[in-house]
């Protein structure tokens, strides 16, 4: 979390040291911003009035566009606890969300448990936290994540609707831009709701 937004969020190795959700824009921001949300930890047979304390913080996951397992490698019970984030996840009825598993501190295996794992869990992505180059491997496949569901669309803007323009650069990423006499045509990257949104209002 700390790598990802560059902000000093609080962190401890003691149970409930996240109560609550810390949420920070990732770091360098994107367009449109991409937030990364630290749930509070998945425990093995929560008890049922904990899990009412938590449900705002849990609420997060339901909310969230993509879930990252963030796993130990190097603990021994990694699989087991990975067990038990899903079991949390389908008991709030977030499992359909989609997710990926991420399994960090791979500096702490040796290179044949590395390989070992790759094998087990091809899809997850590997990483060590102190590594800074994994981090920006990290961000960058977040940012593909959203990407991949944009749509591409062309659009000409008239030079008395340029406001529109400065959202289309807020709110997506542009391609291309080639000035004329009247105005910008565009071809710009959005969610596909911001393209309807500015599509129709260009319409106007």
């Amino acid at each position: 979390m700390r790598a990802l937004t560059a902000s000093e969020v609080y962190i401890e190795d003691k149970l409930f040291a996240t109560l609550d959700t810390t949420v920070r824009a990732l770091q360098p921001e994107t367009k449109p911003r991409i937030l990364v949300s630290d749930t509070v930890g998945f425990i093995k047979k929560l008890p049922h009035d904990l899990v009412a304390s938590f449900k705002s913080t849990l609420d997060e996951a339901l909310e969230a566009s993509h879930l990252l397992h963030v796993v130990d490698a190097a603990d021994p019970s990694w699989d087991t606890q990975l067990d038990v984030t899903r079991e949390v996840l389908a008991e709030i009825g977030a499992h359909d969300v989609p997710s990926t598993i991420v399994m960090n501190k791979i500096d702490l295996l040796d290179p044949e448990a590395l390989q070992r794992l790759r094998v087990r869990m091809p899809d997850a992505w590997f990483v060590s936290a102190r590594a800074a180059a994994d981090v920006a491997l990290v961000r960058s496949r977040i940012i593909d994540l959203f990407e991949a569901a944009y749509e591409e669309a062309e659009l000409f803007v008239p030079f008395d609707r340029q406001a529109l323009l400065s959202e289309m650069h807020e709110g997506g990423r542009v391609l291309e831009e080639e000035w004329g006499e009247a105005g910008v045509k565009v071809r710009w990257r959005a969610p596909p709701e911001t393209v309807a949104r500015v599509g129709s209002r260009l319409a106007r």
